[in-house]
């Protein structure tokens, strides 16, 4: 099982995050904070893989307890949950070891897939942070890059390069194949392939490749 601890000062939230969570088979919540403050001596103290914590809490902010976690419980994988999708955010909690960023209106599912990714030692960015993140580190300094990323994407095929042009754009696995007109599991083995491909670690380090090289969607 999937030890979770479930941080946001708000009882509602906190009580529809454990209700998604438990529908899993593999996840169990097995304490919550109403605080940062807390969340961090519950980290410390309590047998947890995963943390959701929320940015906005009172005490200590979400941010501050995920570097806190990081020290006094670095085996805790930490997810950042947030209303709010401002790009500095994004790259704040990166820059403290979070292992993933959703914001608080991602579906159900995907709460699910990303406590499953986090337990999993990977890192998970929604597609809406994944759009904050590409457009915030491709800047015009990455068209130095872009020699490079243009010889590593050399290899891919031209259904791969749509694919991966996708991802730079930050599209989810389902909204990728509904505009190219395939199923997600086909979409997911593409994106697959394409990492292995790239030598990339997750679908961050694929986007900002796909913006360097300047690899644009294909209409339609």
């Amino acid at each position: 099982m999937i030890r979770v601890l479930v941080a946001d000062d708000e009882p509602l939230i906190r009580a529809g995050i454990r209700m998604i969570l438990t529908s899993a088979e593999d996840i169990d919540v097995v304490a919550e904070a109403r605080d940062g403050r807390e969340a961090v001596e519950t980290a410390r103290g309590t047998a947890v893989d995963v943390a959701l914590l929320d940015i906005q809490m009172p005490e200590m902010d979400g941010l501050t307890a995920l570097a806190e976690i990081a020290r006094a419980a670095p085996a805790v994988r930490v997810l950042i949950l947030t209303t709010f999708g401002e790009r500095e955010n994004v790259l704040r909690a990166l820059g403290h070891g979070s292992a993933g960023f959703l914001l608080k209106d991602s579906a159900p599912q995907e709460l699910i897939h990303a406590v499953r990714a986090a337990a999993a030692g990977n890192a998970y960015l929604s597609p809406a942070a994944t759009r904050h993140v590409v457009d915030t580190l491709a800047s015009p300094a990455a068209t130095v890059r872009g020699e490079e990323a243009r010889r590593r994407l050399a290899g891919l095929t031209g259904r791969e390069r749509e694919v991966l042009a996708l991802l730079g754009e930050g599209l989810s696995n389902a909204d990728a194949g509904a505009r190219l007109h395939m199923s997600e599991a086909t979409v997911k083995t593409y994106v697959s392939r394409i990492l292995t491909k790239l030598d990339c670690d997750n679908r961050v380090q694929a986007a900002l490749l796909a913006r360097d090289a300047g690899l644009e969607p294909t209409a339609g």
